[in-house]
């Protein structure tokens, strides 16, 4: 199978959408704005047809990513995450993605409103 991020052949994951039939490589998935759910099914989905957050927030004029303290984007995206709970911590997805690894799975919560349940389940949903 041909990645569809970087052409070349060897892609074994596939977008779980029913008709697509986009492949690409694990390490290509970021780069290529897919998402891999490590849970559950282990779900694989392309930029395309990736869940995207439904919580309805949007930040503040000059908001910074809580743990890197950058700006972060006007509005949720691929690169720009938020806490469904409190709605007011911010993030960059890669900087979310290393406080989970050095978290684990037990101690993983927002850093500023402290929610376990439903952060955790959106940040596994949204592939962190």
């Amino acid at each position: 199978q041909q990645c569809f991020v970087c052409g070349e052949s060897g892609a074994t994951i596939t977008c779980q959408e029913r008709a697509c039939e986009r492949n690409f490589h694990l390490p290509c998935a970021m780069e290529g704005g897919c998402i891999n759910q490590y849970f559950g099914r282990y779900k694989s989905f392309c930029w395309e047809h990736r869940p995207e957050q439904a919580v309805e927030a949007a930040p503040e004029e000059n908001t910074v990513c809580l743990i890197c303290m950058d700006p972060v984007d006007e509005t949720k995206s691929y690169s720009t995450l938020v806490c469904p709970a409190c709605k007011h911590a911010w993030f960059h997805r890669a900087c979310i993605q290393g406080q989970a690894l050095n978290a684990g799975m037990y101690r993983f919560q927002c850093p500023l409103c402290r929610n376990k349940g439903a952060f955790l389940t959106e940040m596994l949903t949204m592939g962190i």
